[in-house]
């Protein structure tokens, strides 16, 4: 049965859920409240999971193309001095590296593209005003005026939802987990061709290739306090950062940074709503029911799963209720696991905890996140 869908938010998820529903033949709308459809930010790590979730939505080669793709995670000293490989296992076929990045808007502008090509209606600079839902469907009042009526509406809109918050009362907040990430955008060594962290008694950092010329660094710290910092002092706060990695190619990082380094400070929060993640007609995805800290390197995943599940299940349910019903079933277990497990290796990382138990949950995660959704 074709269905009138409409998707809130144009983040990763949304865009997901519309591509996947758009090629299941349902008549989908996209609303996105910024009205240059922008995606901030430096570069994202992705697994094989996310290329397998590439690989369904028609948008692996082009990610191929554009970002880079290696295998394993190289750990080392602040000093440089190996520790281990984590194997990252080649989950979208043996074609394809386990692991890589990207830029945040350009892998934003390949989902963009895949989303207008699958046939989607794109709204930009508009949200809802009001909803009102009976049996039957969604009436929504959008900001713009128009007034339009759906099956069903999926709010795609981030972690600080205004889908949540307008009808889950009940959901819990947000909770600033203790961390901050400092992300930059940097040339690529010919030797950095996968990612590589540098593992220090408070301190961790990073790197991973987002193309052919540049690589992003990443730096996880802990902040007791959710802070606003002033970006002029981004920099300079940055290079003290790794001055105690004495490694040559983080020395080497430090002394690029700079005006032109694209700086992003984030502090991490975190959060997973109990189940039902629906209210009749009306469900919630992605970071707006379970966001985490990318010690897993799995938010984006596990939120663009989220989409493809979905349509799997609208696809396959004579009513909406059975189809929502059933996405939930699917995802609880394994969005749990991603957040609940992210939480912890931040907690050892904040504690100074056992390394034996960082690296086996960091092994049974990625042994799951192998497991077909």
């Amino acid at each position: 049965m074709t269905r009138s869908i409409l998707i809130l938010g144009g983040g990763f998820s949304g865009m997901a859920a519309a591509i996947a529903l758009a090629k299941g033949r349902h008549q989908v709308e996209l609303a996105e409240i910024d009205p240059g459809w922008k995606s901030y930010g430096a570069g994202i790590s992705l697994g094989g999971a996310t290329f397998r979730a590439f690989r369904e939505l028609g948008v692996l080669d082009r990610f191929l193309a554009a970002g880079f793709a290696g295998d394993g995670v190289d750990i080392f000293t602040p000093q440089g001095h190996p520790i281990t490989t984590l194997p990252t296992p080649r989950i979208a076929g043996p074609d394809v590296p386990g692991g890589g990045a990207i830029m945040r808007p350009v892998l934003a502008a390949i989902m963009a593209e895949a989303t207008r090509a699958a046939g989607v209606k794109v709204s930009l600079g508009t949200t809802f005003e009001a909803m009102q839902q009976d049996a039957e469907g969604v009436e929504v009042t959008f900001t713009d005026g128009r007034r339009q009526r759906y099956d069903l509406v999926v709010g795609a809109d981030g972690i600080h939802s205004k889908t949540r918050q307008s009808f889950f009362a009940d959901a819990p907040k947000p909770r600033y987990m203790g961390q901050a990430v400092w992300r930059a955008v940097l040339p690529r060594p010919p030797e950095v061709r996968n990612a590589q962290m540098w593992v220090g008694p408070r301190i961790k950092t990073g790197v991973n290739p987002v193309s052919q010329e540049q690589m992003y660094l990443f730096v996880t710290e802990d902040r007791a306090a959710n802070e606003r910092i002033p970006s002029e002092r981004f920099a300079a706060l940055l290079r003290d950062l790794l001055a105690p990695f004495s490694a040559p190619l983080m020395q080497q990082v430090r002394e690029q940074l700079g005006e032109g380094s694209q700086i992003v400070y984030r502090p991490l929060e975190g959060l997973l709503m109990p189940q039902p993640w629906h209210r009749g007609r009306i469900l919630l995805i992605g970071d707006a029911v379970h966001a985490t800290t990318p010690h897993l390197a799995s938010g984006a995943c596990i939120g663009i799963e989220d989409g493809l599940v979905l349509a799997q299940e609208v696809g396959r349910a004579t009513t909406v209720d059975e189809a929502l019903v059933a996405f939930g079933a699917r995802r609880w277990e394994r969005c749990r696991m991603v957040v609940e497990n992210s939480a912890r290796l931040c907690e050892i990382e904040m504690t100074g905890g056992d390394k034996a138990e960082h690296a086996n949950i960091m092994r049974e995660s990625l042994m799951a996140l192998a497991q077909p959704v």
